[in-house]
């Protein structure tokens, strides 16, 4: 089998991606009537455009029950697993990511999974690790939410270490800890290559699982200056344990060909016509069960998960909207996920305005170099 060079780890590029899209309504908490169908046709339309501009990955969200709310936010969702197989087939260099809770995959069943997708994408398959936080979901499955963070970290320090064992041992072997109890287990096929693992972390365990399995950690640009003390405090705890991590975030785009055009429209999808019950419900379980967010900043965050789910807000010009991705990766960030209100009516824009001047600046190749890695 002829693996693909993974884009992925480039250290030259500022990796760009996609978030959510196999949701209901994206990222974007509102009501209007363009917001993003989730459909399997508009996924895989935006994958193609996604593949032939050179973004390096599209990274979906694992849920089980929605928000609430007239959209009911999030209460539509592709399965990931599937989703991405399908993505995988269907491209030719894009990387995709498979979103997984510990909690309700079992990590022998998953370790197989993966390693198949990563024969069928030849080496782009991606794991995106979560250790659980949405208490209704965790009831919707008739599971117990740990209310300890150090418990659902340990469960996914277990879990994962299956998996990575899975992955690099030739025969069966015994694995008896706290929450597993295997006997003579053993994984065929294996990953022909490195898996890129993703976990999103804002607590203290959540951060020193990642800076230990993960080579890319998820984490808000809430603010670039706070964000640039962050990313550096990361990366010298991640050194000092002998690893080096990537650190991802997410942003939320409006560009349009004119700031005014731009703050219109962000009015009017993000404010005017939020759907703020779901919002609120969204902000409620993350504050109460999550430590992704600094509770510091609701009042800001709250405007900021109408408009994208908390993302690091992108708005205005395509020259402001390059400006503030190049002041992401001035900040440390290695690179981040993008969403739209509709991703595949607004990427083409997107693509053909704010590409060429990330390129001019030297932090993104053309997509015909991507290409031919």
């Amino acid at each position: 089998m002829t693996q693909t060079t993974n884009t992925m780890f480039d250290p030259t590029q500022f990796i760009l991606g996609t978030f959510a899209s196999n949701c209901s309504s994206g990222m974007s908490v509102t009501k209007v009537p363009e917001r993003w169908v989730n459909s399997w046709d508009n996924n895989l339309k935006l994958a193609k455009l996604l593949d032939d501009a050179g973004i390096e990955f599209m990274l979906p969200i694992a849920r089980w029950i929605g928000y609430g709310g007239e959209t009911n936010f999030h209460g539509g969702v592709l399965e990931t697993i599937t989703w991405a197989t399908g993505l995988l087939t269907q491209t030719k260099n894009l990387n995709v990511f498979a979103t997984i809770h510990t909690a309700a995959n079992h990590p022998v069943v998953v370790a197989k999974q993966i390693a198949t997708i990563d024969q069928i994408s030849r080496g782009r398959v991606g794991l995106n690790i979560v250790a659980g936080w949405n208490q209704p979901e965790y009831e919707a499955l008739g599971l117990d939410l740990p209310t300890a963070h150090e418990d659902r970290y340990g469960y996914a320090e277990e879990w994962f270490g299956i998996v990575k064992a899975l992955w690099s041992r030739t025969e069966a072997f015994d694995w008896e800890t706290a929450h597993f109890h295997l006997k003579q287990a053993l994984a065929d096929p294996r990953p022909a290559g490195r898996i890129p693992i993703l976990n999103a972390a804002g607590s203290d365990q959540g951060r020193e699982f990642a800076i230990g399995n993960a080579d890319f950690l998820f984490t808000p640009a809430i603010d670039l200056k706070r964000s640039t003390e962050e990313i550096a405090a990361l990366k010298t705890q991640a050194a000092a344990a002998g690893r080096s991590i990537g650190v991802l975030t997410f942003a939320h785009v409006v560009c349009r060909p004119t700031e005014q055009e731009a703050r219109d429209y962000l009015q009017y999808y993000a404010q005017d016509n939020a759907d703020w019950a779901a919002v609120d419900n969204l902000v409620r379980l993350q504050f109460a069960h999550a430590q992704s967010f600094p509770h510091d900043l609701l009042a800001l965050i709250r405007d900021r998960f109408a408009a994208g789910h908390g993302g690091f807000p992108l708005i205005g010009t395509p020259e402001q909207v390059a400006d503030g991705l190049i002041a992401m990766h001035a900040a440390g960030f290695n690179g981040t996920t993008l969403s739209f209100v509709d991703y595949a009516a607004e990427f083409p824009y997107f693509r053909d305005t704010v590409l060429p001047i990330l390129e001019a600046k030297g932090i993104r190749r053309p997509a015909a170099t991507n290409a031919n890695m």
